[in-house]
């Protein structure tokens, strides 16, 4: 259980349109996980814990978090046994023992696409045999920003490591696999990845987080400032027909929204209000075919619970087309994800 659910407990709320069909394409699961992450242990059962909650939730796809790496063999396919680990929760969802959500039923891994071209198409061909035909591409986190005193991702990646000529020697591996590329950046450098997107338009990238606006350290106080810088980007990225954005992911520390450090979770109406201008902005630019909502969760459990994170979405979306829900809901992540 997680260590805030006391704290999360605070804000119950009636599930909001619950027979709405949705994919979550964006969770994690692990075990022994240190530092500020809320929930340590967070596998299958505690997974459908929170999808007990009421939303209709059909499928998901699993996100590469570093999770259950091989201790030996070959450095660069050390990653395979996450995809290993996962594809096995994924088969005891799919024997309908626990319910009807198909819980990892496609796969994003990782590949050390910074180790270039051999390496890369190694790991890849692995990762797709791991999978068993859930594999669907990877992720290589690019969190990366001047200030010492906002986070880099765990993997400690280089400045513009978009842009390096031997990480997209790695890259090219993955359009003529039918893979997918998840991007997890800071909005300072969205620009690098409408770079990497340009140079690559065969290859579907999924832009993670609306491209990680950061509200702490140097940026804190000046949230005006970082969403008109973010705008502009995300207008630029969304010029390219083969990026689809994820809608959610904001309300970690790095955003500096600072839920967690209020007595009280927020409602869904306030988590909305709060943040709406950045799913709108998005939507706006990238049209509902090419944008998917997302839980991130138990990252963002940080915050607020599944059933306030997916009402606060539901509320964006409260006069809505059908066919405009369908899209965001399930359909975009259904075909980027090829769920069936």
């Amino acid at each position: 259980m997680a260590t805030n659910q006391e704290w999360l407990d605070q804000a119950q709320e009636e599930t909001l349109e619950p027979e709405l069909p949705i994919i979550d394409p964006h969770h994690h699961l692990w075990d022994q996980r240190g530092g500020h992450y809320v929930e340590p242990r967070y596998l299958l059962d505690e997974m459908l814990e929170d999808l007990s909650c009421g939303h209709n939730i059909i499928a998901t796809v699993f996100i590469e978090c570093g999770a259950m790496f091989r201790a030996d063999g070959p450095e660069h396919l050390r990653c395979v046994g996450e995809t290993e680990f996962v594809n096995g929760i994924a088969a005891m969802s799919a024997s309908g023992l626990y319910g009807p959500s198909r819980i990892a039923a496609g796969i994003v891994g990782t590949a050390p696409l910074r180790q270039g071209d051999k390496p890369s198409a190694e790991a890849l061909d692995a990762q797709i045999a791991a999978g068993n035909g859930r594999f669907r591409g990877v992720r290589v986190g690019a969190t990366w920003d001047p200030s010492p005193d906002v986070p880099g991702h765990r993997t400690n990646p280089p400045p513009q490591m978009y842009l390096d000529a031997t990480f997209r020697a790695g890259f090219q591996h993955l359009a003529p696999r039918g893979l997918t590329f998840e991007a997890w950046c800071y909005h300072p450098q969205i620009p690098e990845l409408t770079d990497l997107a340009r140079a690559f338009p065969d290859t579907t990238i999924i832009l993670d987080h609306f491209g990680g606006p950061i509200g702490i350290s140097p940026y804190a106080g000046k949230e005006d400032q970082v969403f008109e810088t973010w705008q502009a980007n995300i207008r630029a990225l969304a010029e390219c027909p083969n990026v689809v954005a994820k809608l959610g992911g904001l309300v970690m520390e790095v955003n500096g929204f600072n839920w967690h450090l209020n007595t009280r979770p927020p409602t869904s109406e306030e988590l909305m209000e709060r943040t709406r201008r950045y799913y709108e902005h998005t939507i706006d630019v990238f049209g509902v075919d090419r944008c998917m909502f997302e839980s991130n969760f138990p990252v963002d459990k940080i915050a607020c619970s599944y059933t306030v994170l997916w009402n606060s979405f539901k509320r964006l979306t409260a006069n809505y087309s059908a066919a405009e829900k369908a899209s965001l809901y399930h359909d975009t992540a259904a075909r980027v994800y090829r769920l069936g």
